[in-house]
């Protein structure tokens, strides 16, 4: 017992101390997963993951799939289908059944497997990695259509692979003694009844789960672990009537659960991301730790070609023939054509069928395992990279999220946007946000502390967020909100009227966002200034006239709230760290208006 706790414990510390260094040192997390497991398995054999957990691990691992899959459904938006509907059916039509096919041309011609293996392996590499897609294109923020429809793609071909797979695996299983035409006919007949079991028992138990909390018949401590319960529950349902519908199940109840508008699922969604971090930790050290060394001493130059295969042919024929008429950009399908990482889903799945098929089954779980790694390193790696040259993203998003689209606030985005720096102004106002179109600022007329803002929102190009409300505890709420996009020293706000003295404000520096340019900033103060007549001004400095010329000709009464460098780049005024401008910089300063004619 004592031995079974303390591996239990040891794949936490394992799986949480991996992603912790890979944030760290600002890699993929399955990499340096992959890569503690392998070390605490057939490296040192300080885990056995099947002798502590025995005949409970691939249950644990598919339910634990299951609850990752339904987390990426929380994040889908029916809003995102207007734009990139077309270009995702046809990835999830034509080019899942590009990948199949050529990727099992591969296996069969590269690595020698037998035609039935090959089929099998094909199905599994359908699917891409949302674990490791999700991560990467929160880092990247691309703009245009290439995000949504890669986190589409992403979560929605996870189901349908491993649906693929079962159907091909029953082929092996029965295909020696079926016809070809009857083997055509049943896989046919089992993929109508698993889409409908799947869609079928998904919906049901999202409206289920909606109908309770809208009635409130689930107390609020108790709507997490039901959510949880109910989810798990469906998975298994569907599973016991149609095999691995499951996954599909989850993923739709997720889906829709997200787009209804009965109820808030926002605190599930959180609750749900915080299990996901444990969930795939946990599942890479579990996996990586039960391969075997001599496994790898198969593997050789083949494998790494068959690798080589899917990267340059297999998803860049699966990306051009599957958006051969669509409205992409030749731009944006070379970013899809290098963004198919795979991830849990495949390296679950092909333990699983491996496991079933035994000795049949040689390669297949060494194979996936090395796609997995050298996929995941080559998109993690190059992928941000990539967004940047095709002009998606840029190293060090500079652009400015606005919360508040008030007179002062459009006067501000439009000095930032006019230095050629993006920005986007969110309010709720009608008039505010209706002064600013006029502005020909980009606006978005919604609450930024609502449900699913962030997904709502094209944050492309931007890497900071202003709250300039009227409002402290918005500001404050909306800085806790954006620092999971932008992170916390990204995250900035208007220094709240009951935290003017030095002891309230250190606190607030300890639970909130940066407070905003001057010591005594606040809304108050700023828009006092502004309705009195103070403008912004924008002063390039020089060697001739640098920052001190500037503070004695203004005087105190003059506020720096950012400087604009020669590269385009923003550095914004706090009071912890005083602006330094150099010369050729413009420093943009809130003066009074005669000031401002000087």
């Amino acid at each position: 017992m004592e031995s079974v706790t303390a591996s239990l414990v040891a794949v936490l510390v394992l799986g949480t101390g991996a992603q912790w260094l890979a944030w760290r040192l600002k890699l993929p997390s399955i990499l340096v997963l992959l890569v503690f497991g392998f070390v605490a398995g057939p490296l040192t054999h300080l885990l056995k993951p099947d002798e502590f957990a025995g005949d409970a691990l691939f249950p644990i691992v598919s339910l634990s799939v299951a609850l990752i899959l339904f987390e990426g459904g929380l994040s889908l938006k029916w809003s995102e289908l207007r734009s990139i509907g077309k270009v995702l059916l046809g990835l999830l039509t034509i080019g899942v059944a590009v990948t199949w096919i050529l990727a099992t041309a591969g296996a069969w011609w590269i690595l020698g497997m037998s035609s039935s293996v090959a089929l099998l392996l094909g199905a599994i590499l359908v699917v891409t990695g949302p674990t490791v897609i999700g991560p990467l294109l929160r880092e990247i923020r691309p703009t245009g259509a290439v995000g949504p429809i890669a986190k589409w793609e992403g979560i929605v071909v996870d189901p349908i692979g491993a649906v693929l797979a079962v159907l091909v695996f029953e082929a092996i299983q029965h295909g020696e003694h079926t016809g070809l035409l009857d083997l055509g006919l049943a896989s046919m007949r089992d993929s109508i009844a698993t889409l409908a079991v799947g869609a079928g028992l998904g919906a049901a138990a999202a409206w289920l789960l909606t109908e309770c909390l809208r009635r409130h018949q689930i107390p609020d401590a108790l709507e997490n672990p039901v959510a949880l319960t109910l989810v798990l529950a469906a998975f298994v349902a569907s599973n016991a009537l149609r095999e691995e519908s499951g996954l599909l199940t989850v993923t739709v109840m997720g889906v829709i659960l997200a787009n209804q508008s009965k109820i808030a699922v926002a605190h599930v969604l959180e609750f749900k991301e915080n299990l996901r971090v444990v969930l795939i930790g946990s599942l890479f050290i579990v996996l990586a730790a039960r391969l075997r060394l001599e496994q790898f001493a198969s593997v050789a130059w083949s494998n790494l070609a068959f690798v080589i295969w899917l990267i340059l042919v297999v998803r860049p024929a699966a990306v051009w023939l599957s958006t051969l008429r669509s409205d992409l950009t030749i731009a944006e399908r070379c970013f899809l054509a290098w963004f198919a990482p795979r991830g849990i889903v495949a390296a679950a799945v092909s333990s699983v069928f491996a496991l079933k098929l035994g000795s049949a089954a040689n390669g297949l779980v060494e194979t996936t395992f090395l796609v997995v790694v050298c996929t995941v390193a080559v998109y993690g790696l190059s992928a941000p990279w990539l967004a940047r040259r095709l002009g998606f993203a840029s190293a060090h998003a500079q652009g400015l999220l606005i919360v508040g689209a008030h007179e002062f606030s459009r006067e501000l985005a439009t000095v930032v946007r006019d230095a050629g720096i993006p920005v986007l102004l969110v309010d709720t106002n009608r008039s505010n946000v209706h002064a600013a179109r006029m502005a020909n600022l980009p606006t978005f007329q919604g609450n930024a502390l609502a449900e699913g803002i962030i997904d709502d929102l094209n944050l492309g190009g931007l890497g900071r967020m202003l709250a300039l409300t009227d409002n402290d505890e918005v500001n404050t709420l909306a800085a806790q909100r954006f620092a999971e996009v932008f992170g916390r020293s990204n995250v900035f706000q208007l220094i709240p009227e009951s935290e003017r003295d030095e002891k309230t404000k250190s606190a607030g520096r300890l639970t909130t966002g940066r407070f905003l340019f001057g010591e005594h900033c606040t809304y108050d103060d700023l828009v006092d200034r502004h309705r009195g007549g103070a403008k912004l001004k924008k002063t390039r400095l020089s060697e001739s006239f640098d920052f001190e010329d500037l503070r004695r000709q203004h005087g105190s009464s003059a506020v720096p709230l950012f400087i604009i460098t020669e590269k385009a780049e923003l550095r914004i005024a706090t009071p912890g760290s005083p602006l330094n401008p150099k010369p050729g910089e413009q420093l943009v300063s809130l003066v009074s208006s005669t000031q401002a004619q000087t």
